[in-house]
């Protein structure tokens, strides 16, 4: 990729050495997760996952309000009208007669046509870090669990309120529990109160948390910590706690899953470049 490209449901895509850059462009309506933002952030994310220049991906936001204050309510409403218009569906996402219901933000349960926007942002097979500040709220709070790592501003407020507007977090309540303490978990579900930046540290949903002017500075240093390396070894690392974390250890210790490093040329090169004292050349193969 040559440069920044923005795609019309407001993404913008950069792949720069090795880091692949999806930044949620739509301050004016606080970031919020449209449908064809969801589309967008589930073709960028297919993408990260099989581009083999791609060894790692930072989720962000434009703006100073919000990192992304969750589904974008308005475009939900015309989106249900219409469908409702056309009796095209059911109500159940991914009905047959609408091809939008399964990825539109909020729907239940997480089926239809195209996956779901969360579950791709998830399963990526490269790490993946979430940039936080501002407002992350229901969907934007869903986006950065769906990242390996999040690193937050100052200023970062960030919760579940589905619960006040009657809808399901049908995601959240799923990953959020494995990202922190299980009562922590019923608490922000239950009573849909934002968390701040010092609480969300403390309970391990954030892992960092840095001034909001240096939020760019400090995940950009994060994400090239990463990638700085060997690829083959962080994306098995990935794999193996994706895939092995619910199973017994006994089984888990069995897995083989993602690529194998231990076969490859760059524990070679790791080898050499640790004897010799210089910096590794890695090849990602």
């Amino acid at each position: 990729m040559s440069g920044p490209e923005r795609t019309d449901g407001g993404l913008i895509v950069e792949v720069r050495d090795k880091v692949a850059y999806a930044t949620i462009d739509r301050p004016d309506r606080m970031n919020a997760i449209s449908v064809g933002l969801a589309d967008d952030l589930v073709d960028a994310f297919d993408a990260f996952s099989t581009d083999r220049d791609v060894w790692a991906v930072v989720l962000s936001a434009t703006g100073e309000r919000a990192f992304c204050a969750g589904a974008d309510l308005k475009d939900m409403g015309a989106a249900d009208a219409a469908r409702m218009s056309t009796g095209a569906a059911d109500g159940r996402a991914g009905g047959n007669g609408d091809r939008s219901a399964g990825r539109r933000p909020g729907a239940v349960p997480m089926t239809g046509s195209r996956r779901n926007f969360f579950e791709v942002i998830l399963e990526c097979s490269k790490p993946t870090v979430a940039s936080l500040f501002g407002w992350a709220m229901g969907g934007g709070c869903e986006l950065a669990v769906a990242c390996d790592v999040r690193i937050a501003a100052d200023d970062l407020r960030i919760g579940m309120p589905e619960a006040k507007r009657g809808l399901g977090a049908n995601f959240g309540s799923v990953v959020l529990p494995r990202v922190v303490p299980l009562g922590v978990a019923y608490q922000m579900l239950y009573t849909g109160e934002p968390v701040d930046a010092a609480t969300a540290l403390h309970w391990g949903l954030v892992q960092q948390v840095v001034p909001r002017a240096e939020l760019a500075e400090r995940t950009e240093a994060l994400v090239r910590s990463i990638v700085a390396n060997a690829p083959l070894t962080t994306q098995r690392y990935k794999a193996m706690i994706t895939k092995g974390r619910d199973l017994p250890v006994s089984a888990a210790l069995r897995l083989n899953a993602g690529p194998n490093p231990y076969l490859s040329e760059d524990r070679k090169e790791g080898v050499a470049a640790f004897l010799e004292k210089r910096t590794p050349n890695w090849q990602a193969r």
